[in-house]
């Protein structure tokens, strides 16, 4: 069976640390939690943060930056994330956790424009979403930067979450131009 990670190696994807198992790292949600975290949210997650989250179910990848087409608040032509939440409830960065996507909407008024996935070393001055803006709650939502500092600008970053997976470099990497 085809999967969104075929030829990704998965296995060296994610950092081993205390910190992402206590704040970041769930078990693998079954099908019924998947259909109630995404009731929750209003949204149907895309299949390939199913499939990570059936790998690891959020953590902190050891790839954390990524480039964009245009400047953000982070940087010229990239932007930079801490972890990745799970599809959950319990883990203070899971997706309906304490510091889940509604919390950022919420308490922090960021544009209900989907679901807020990925935070970075900001911590809240901007934040990594699911974009549902064009797909609609069924369809598959880009991955946008969203600067709370600038307005709430909105920068797409990659155009499915598979894309943004793939597209996470290390800082060498990065900082070579990869």
């Amino acid at each position: 069976m085809s999967t969104s990670f075929d030829g990704f190696d998965l296995g060296s994807f994610w950092e081993e640390s205390d910190y992402a198992r206590e704040h970041y790292q769930d078990e693998p949600p079954t099908e019924e939690l998947v259909r109630a975290i995404e009731r929750e949210l209003g949204y149907r997650l895309p299949r390939a943060y199913v499939e990570l989250a059936g790998h690891r179910n959020g953590g902190i990848p050891l790839k954390q930056n990524h480039r964009t087409d245009k400047p953000t608040t982070w940087d010229d032509d990239g932007i930079a994330i801490t972890g990745i939440f799970s599809i959950g409830r319990q883990k203070r960065y899971s997706l309906c956790g304490p510091l889940g996507s509604r919390f950022w909407v919420d308490e922090w008024d960021y544009p209900p424009i989907g679901v807020y996935f990925a935070n970075t070393p900001t911590a809240g001055h901007d934040m990594v979403a699911l974009d549902y803006r064009e797909c609609g709650q069924e369809g598959e939502p880009k991955v946008v930067h969203v600067a709370q500092g600038d307005e709430f600008e909105i920068t797409v970053v990659a155009e499915d979450f598979a894309s943004f997976i793939r597209g996470l470099k290390d800082d060498d990497e990065y900082e070579a131009g990869a």
